[in-house]
This record gives structure tokens, C-alpha cells and sequence, in this order.
């Protein structure tokens, strides 16, 4: 895939991939008749990934300020619940919704091209992020203040908040808006 592309360097969706996402404005979506429960409950999901990672990274934020009570169980709690949600909700997107909606409009093919390579460049950071955690918790449990580890661990979270934010951006921006083009049930 080209790097104009990539996760790691991409702005937004490329012009010509945008046919659908500017016709249905983001402002737009929840008043259109093609919105649906389901829909909402997507885009419900992908707020709370970027509030879950808000979390992680405000509670690693307040250990290095030595403000953060119960760091390690809440660490370990909303990390795995991210980790575990996340890796699931994109099995169900590569299998289930991105091929029924791919067919839909072919003009977008590229556009779910890219999302799969989102996923896969995503998941290298989902294992990134585990380490990372894992060294943290590592270092708590045998007594130690892991600044050094927590420092890794927020730098890690930060980069991942990037590329998530895009991913999710870019994704609300394809889907929904064929979802209120072609009248697609997400189900």
C-alpha cells in the first residue's frame, strides 16, 4: 500500500475516496432516515475506545505525577478490557461488515483496502501497547514505582491514541456514510 496511505503518515481519506463521506456530512448522520440503532451503537463503540484510551493514559499520566491511586489494578483492568474489546470488534469488521458493505458501492474498494491495512498496522501496536503494559505491571508487582516503565508505557499509549484516532475517524467516514446511501442494516 502506498505510504500516501499508511496509518503511520495518512491526513484523511484521499479525495477520491471521499465521494460518500462528502456527500453525508458528519453533522448529518444522526438526522438522516437511513440511520439506524445499530449505527449508533458502532459509533457508540469507537467513543468508547477513545474514552477508555483517554483513561489509560490520564491515570499513567497521574502515576508519573504520583497522583494515581490503585494504578496497577486499573492499569491492568481497563488495558485488557481495551485490548480485548478492540481485537474483537475489528474480527467482526473484517469478517462481517467491511465485505457486505465493500460490495455495496465499488467505488470504495480502496477505501476498505486501507481500513484492513489500518487493522493489521493496528495490531502491531496492540501488541506494542501490551508490553509495554505488561512491563509496567511486571515492575508494580515486585515493588518497584516503574517511572521508567510508565514513561515507555505513556509514550506508547499517545502514539496508539494517533493512530487510533485516525483509523476511527477515517472508518466512521466510509461506513456510515454507505450505510445512509445505500439504507445498509449493520447487522
Amino acid at each position: 500500500m502506498s505510504n500516501v496511505f499508511s496509518i503511520e503518515t495518512r491526513k484523511g481519506l484521499p479525495e477520491h475516496l471521499r465521494v460518500l463521506a462528502d456527500r453525508y456530512p458528519r453533522a448529518e448522520w444522526r438526522g438522516h432516515m437511513n440511520f439506524n440503532d445499530l449505527t449508533s451503537f458502532w459509533l457508540e463503540r469507537h467513543l468508547m475506545f477513545r474514552q477508555v484510551l483517554d483513561k489509560v493514559i490520564g491515570d499513567t499520566q497521574a502515576h508519573l505525577d504520583g497522583k494515581a491511586l490503585r494504578y496497577g489494578p486499573e492499569l491492568s483492568r481497563y488495558t485488557g478490557f481495551f485490548l480485548d474489546q478492540l481485537h474483537g470488534h475489528h474480527q467482526i469488521e473484517d469478517q462481517h461488515y467491511f465485505p457486505q458493505f465493500m460490495a455495496m458501492d465499488k467505488r470504495l474498494e480502496q477505501a476498505f483496502d486501507i481500513l484492513d491495512a489500518d487493522h493489521h498496522a493496528l495490531d502491531h501496536h496492540l501488541n506494542s501497547l501490551a508490553d509495554h503494559t505488561n512491563q509496567v505491571l511486571r515492575a508494580l508487582q515486585q515493588g518497584q514505582k516503574a517511572r521508567d516503565e510508565a514513561g515507555r508505557l505513556l509514550a506508547a499509549q499517545e502514539g496508539f491514541k494517533t493512530f487510533l484516532d485516525r483509523h476511527l475517524m477515517d472508518e466512521e467516514e466510509i461506513i456510515v456514510p454507505i450505510v445512509l446511501e445505500y439504507g445498509a442494516d449493520m447487522s
